[in-house]
This record gives structure tokens, sequence and C-alpha cells, in this order.
């Protein structure tokens, strides 16, 4: 099997300044929510290849990668540029664990995301498999400012045709706006704001906790979560936290 596999942009969004979404159409490997695939360019006569969940639903194309581009990343200085109709290279075998195959059944799911974290969530809430399982589900979105709350079309088409099922929490860190909590995600674990304005029992006995984003802000909340007394969930020692950093 071939390391790298052609794929055709069929465009490009931009959010804001940092935030991109890349449309690709490739012949790779059919892949399950949650799931990512390594994209890559090459630089100076190397591929260089950098993993980004897919947003859209297994069974939609193209396929999209919500990314964050870095002023001093030699791919994403190179995936802004790109066009309709560019070539953009894909691993073939998409990866990952941040699937719900992976997670316990339980009353409530939350969906914890920091960032460009939201992507595999988004994937993951176009399927079926999430409203059929949990009776309540909880999208968390932890960004900086309002205009990195993005996708919010898509997240209200979810909630209108899951209407009374799923609640959406946004959280602003250096912004206040209505309809958003301040601060950080653990704090208000702690504080019991999360819970209240999501109005979903976030607790060992009721919930699963799938959460994604930056690695201090997943520590940070597997560690609020804790003090809940919920812990790590692995196959061998089933629990109620699955996580996968975006770093």
């Amino acid at each position: 099997m071939s390391r790298w596999v052609e794929g055709t942009v069929a465009a490009q969004k931009r959010w804001s300044e940092r935030l991109y979404s890349l449309s690709v159409n490739a012949d790779i490997k059919s892949f399950e929510a949650g799931q990512f695939a390594k994209l890559a360019l090459a630089v100076g006569g190397e591929m260089v290849a950098r993993p980004y969940s897919f947003v859209n639903a297994p069974r939609e194309r193209p396929h999209e990668f919500y990314y964050v581009a870095l002023p001093e990343g030699p791919l994403t200085q190179r995936l802004v540029k790109l066009e309709a109709g560019d070539n953009v290279y894909l691993a073939p075998q998409p990866s990952g664990f941040l699937v719900l195959s992976e997670v316990p059944d339980g009353e409530n799911l939350w969906l914890i995301a920091s960032g460009t974290g939201i992507g595999p969530f988004l994937s993951i809430l176009k399927t079926e498999m999430p409203w059929q399982r949990y009776r309540q589900i909880v999208l968390v979105h932890a960004v900086r400012r309002e205009e990195e709350l993005t996708y919010r079309d898509c997240i209200e088409r979810l909630s209108s045709a899951h209407a009374g099922q799923m609640r959406f929490v946004p959280f602003l860190s250096r912004e206040s706006r209505p309809g958003a909590l301040p601060g950080r995600v653990p704090a208000a674990i702690d504080d019991g704001s999360l819970e209240a304005a999501a109005g979903v029992p976030l607790s060992a006995r009721t919930s699963q906790v799938m959460i994604c984003g930056n690695p201090e802000m997943i520590a940070d909340t597997t560690e609020a979560l804790k003090r809940r007394g919920m812990r790590k969930h692995r196959r061998r020692e089933p629990g109620h936290i699955t996580v996968e950093n975006y770093w």
C-alpha cells in the first residue's frame, strides 16, 4: 500500500485570522467518526505531515479538516495557501481512538472541546450512534474570543434536529458575551456552573465524558472530573473519561 494518497482540495474556508477548514476529495479507507487522518505536503523534498480530525461524518464527502495556522508551522503555513483544485496528500489509513465504539454506555454524554478540538465531536454528532445510545448530550466549546466559536450553523442544525436531547455550552476566556460562560471549563465543573448551564447531571453514576483540545485543558478538566469520582476509561478498566490531546 502506498504511503500517501493524492487528494484534491474542494474548498478552503477562513473563519478568523488563524482558523481554517480545508475540504478535500481523496480515495482513502473508511473511518469511524472521531478519528483523524494525516495530511501532508512536500517541503524541501520531504513530506511534512500532521494529524487532523475529520469534521465530516463517515458518509459525507468531501472530507473536512479544521485547523489552526501556526506562525512557524511548516505545514499549516502551506495549507492556508491551498485553493480549490490544488493537491494535498493524505495517509491512506485513518487512525485514532476518540470514537464512541470505545466509550461505555451511560445516561448522558459530555463532549468537551477547546479550540479546533470540536472537529471530531461534530463528526460524531452527525452520526446516529450518540443519539441512540445517550439520553442527553452536552457539547462544550471553550475558546478565547467569540469569533472562535465556529461551526455555529452546524451546531444549530444539530440542536434543532435533536431538540430536547442536545445542549450547547460555549465558553469565552478573554471576552464576555451573553449566553457564554466566562473563564475555564475546570473551574466551571468545580463550582457547578457548567452543570447548571447545561441542565444535565455530570457524575460518575450518569455520565460519560469525551475531551479533546489542548493538553492543559484536558489535564485540568480530567482532574476536576476526578474530584467528582470519575476516572479515565480503559478497555481493561472501564471508566468515565476518554481524551485526545490536540497538540
